[in-house]
């Protein structure tokens, strides 16, 4: 759950009220949109994730394995009552552009590549080797981002202890950042809503109409998630009319997958 998109919904003044998106992938590295709820003015608490997870886990969301967000307030004391044995991931590019606000513009190139092999490292032992030195060669100059990263360390590692295919998924929110960027298309033009469903109804039918025309792994970076041999994709290609089925070339050139009978297809190994 990263910043959400803002709307425009009067409440006596007409304000921005953040919305808020979260989104489950399961084992098969398929994706859902699990909901969205508007948040108050005047900023997250404690309870009201609360609020969101209990819901969450009433509508069957019952074991989570990792929940990845960027530190909102609250959130990661709301994950442990709903699902104990839950990891919270801080998610790795809100931390690295964390780190770039306390630096000089002239060194963020430096900086980044200094970073990259702390959150790159084979395992969490190696990950802190490598953030020594990185502390030896920029603490003189900006201990504050030193202080930023070791004060989050234990909410960095998690994602270490799992392989690459699944690193990918769950080391940052950037998935959420890219619906959002969609969704905002939608609202954009559109002033400000008259009430919290008006902007519910409008963005579900976005969801819904991205969900339609694109398959549940696209766009998650998962590549060998479903490594395994006879891994199986549903995939739903716009058709040219109502009336003719999905188009077969499309639907090769755009994943390089072969296609079997009813728009189902199959991964080449």
């Amino acid at each position: 759950m990263p910043p959400a998109l803002t709307v425009k919904i009067p409440d006596g003044v007409v304000a921005n009220r953040p919305v808020y998106l979260a989104i489950g992938i399961d084992c098969d590295g398929e994706k859902q949109v699990l909901g969205m709820w508007i948040g108050p003015s005047t900023g997250e608490s404690a309870k009201f994730w609360l609020s969101v997870l209990s819901e969450l886990k009433s509508r069957g969301v019952q074991d989570v394995c990792i929940v990845c967000c960027d530190g909102l307030t609250g959130l990661p004391d709301a994950i442990g009552v709903v699902w104990p044995k839950a990891t919270v991931q801080l998610c790795v590019v809100h931390l690295i552009r964390a780190s770039l606000r306390y630096a000089s513009k002239k060194d963020w190139t430096a900086l980044t590549q200094s970073l990259r092999p702390i959150y790159t490292a084979v395992d969490e032992q190696a990950a802190a080797a490598e953030l020594e030195v990185f502390a030896e060669k920029w603490t003189a100059r900006y201990p504050a981002i030193v202080r930023l990263w070791r004060a989050h360390w234990a909410e960095f590692v998690p994602f270490l202890a799992f392989p690459p295919e699944v690193r990918r998924v769950i080391y940052t929110t950037n998935l959420i950042e890219s619906m959002n960027a969609r969704l905002r298309k939608v609202t954009r033009n559109r002033g400000q809503f008259p009430t919290e469903q008006s902007v519910l109804k409008v963005l579900y039918l976005a969801v819904r109409n991205l969900d339609e025309y694109r398959r549940p792994t696209v766009g998650i970076r998962s590549s060998g998630w479903l490594s395994r041999p006879g891994a199986r994709y549903r995939h739903r290609c716009r058709p040219v009319s109502p009336s003719r089925s999905p188009n077969r070339a499309c639907v090769f050139q755009r994943t390089r997958l072969s296609t079997t009978g009813s728009g189902e297809v199959f991964a080449r190994r």
